[in-house]
């Protein structure tokens, strides 16, 4: 099934994975009827991104916020098609816990209820892995899917936000449209993205060449991870929108989760960053700058400092034990289930990627703005 003549509100299409999905979509041999790129703000970047296409797919530039009932019911009214990659990313907990929830979950509320009052039709959610874990105890998962079963315990706000958001995704599904039509959702969990332009990567570069070149080591290399290529994760969303336009294949993936992996090879967060860039000379250390349980103990005292100076100063610690846990935790995922309800198979292969991540990442090392 294409999607041909479809109208589709992207939302988070200024951010790195919206700006990924939008690309595709344009590049759809059917064209689109319309793409509708919601954000806060767009860079110069990717707007010189989106200019480039000059398909017969309309794109309109939508710049607002997704707390705005107003402006947000003017973004959807007339399409058919959700794709929602919208939220507020923190591992380190710099966001207040109010304009997380605000982003995360109601701005997440307020677009389903504007599905349903416009009658569109197809909603598709970005979730995360962390939706699942690891818990605060560190419990492994080898290559699990949708029905491992897992204690998920984390109090983590950024991790608490994603999940209600992603079940009120899920609940929503089935609900009677305006017109009697029906609400078919589903949402895809990701796994950590990486590829060109990944602000996560980019700042662990910084920090290797002001350490003469070598890596910081902040995960064990047995901490076995699965990370996912920006390119794929971004074609998971166009098939999985596809499949949503098929009744057969709606059927079986409405109001479902899926995560979405790829071929990358098993490796620790650590590892991944070091694989990435090290035909560009790059080095990493051999192991953790103390032992996992110190590491542990000593972010426990960073968040103790930082609760106690909460009053005077707002200290925010360079790790917290959330962090390390997540890092230090053997947590892999198939795609398996993905491939068999909506056909899903990554189009860039773990070659692929590494080389366009690689070839971003020695632009960035050598332009003046990086030099140690």
């Amino acid at each position: 099934m294409s999607l041909a003549g479809v109208s589709c509100l992207v939302t988070g299409a200024g951010g790195f994975l919206g700006q990924r999905i939008v690309r595709l979509l344009l590049e759809e041999k059917e064209a689109l009827a319309e793409i509708r790129l919601l954000d806060k703000a767009f860079s110069e970047e990717a707007l010189g991104e989106f200019g480039k296409f000059q398909g017969k797919t309309e794109v309109k530039i939508l710049e607002g916020d997704i707390r705005d009932v107003t402006f947000l019911h003017r973004a959807c009214q007339g399409t058919s098609l959700v794709i929602h990659t919208a939220s507020i990313i923190d591992t380190l907990g710099l966001i207040e816990k109010q304009l997380l929830w605000e982003v995360n979950v109601t701005g997440t509320q307020l677009l389903l209820e504007a599905c349903v009052r416009y009658n569109i039709q197809h909603f598709i959610y970005t979730s995360t892995i962390e939706v699942t874990g690891p818990n605060c105890k560190g419990d492994p998962i080898f290559n699990g899917d949708e029905d491992t079963a897992y204690e998920s315990m984390s109090k983590f706000p950024y991790a608490q936000s994603k999940r209600l958001a992603e079940d009120f995704v899920l609940k929503a599904d089935g609900q009677v449209l305006k017109d009697g039509g029906t609400l078919m959702t589903c949402a895809l969990r990701s796994m950590y993205i990486f590829g060109e332009g990944c602000p996560f990567l980019l700042g662990h570069l910084d920090k290797c060449l002001l350490n003469r070149n070598v890596y910081l080591r902040f995960s064990r290399k047995e901490a076995l991870v699965n990370p996912v290529y920006v390119g794929n994760i971004a074609w998971a969303h166009v098939q999985a929108a596809r499949a949503l336009q098929d009744p057969q294949k709606a059927k079986h993936i409405r109001g479902q989760f899926y995560y979405i992996s790829d071929d990358t090879p098993h490796m620790s967060y650590a590892d991944l960053n070091y694989e990435l860039t090290r035909d560009l000379g790059f080095g990493i250390e051999p192991q953790l700058p103390m032992p996992l349980t110190m590491l542990y103990y000593f972010s426990l005292l960073l968040e103790i400092v930082s609760f106690l100076l909460r009053p005077f100063v707002r200290y925010i610690p360079s790790t917290n034990r959330h962090l390390v846990t997540l890092l230090n935790t053997p947590f892999t995922f198939s795609y398996r289930k993905a491939r068999n309800d909506f056909g899903y198979v990554p189009r860039y292969t773990w070659e692929e990627a590494k080389q366009s991540t690689g070839v971003l990442s020695s632009s960035t090392c050598h332009s003046p703005d990086s030099q140690t």
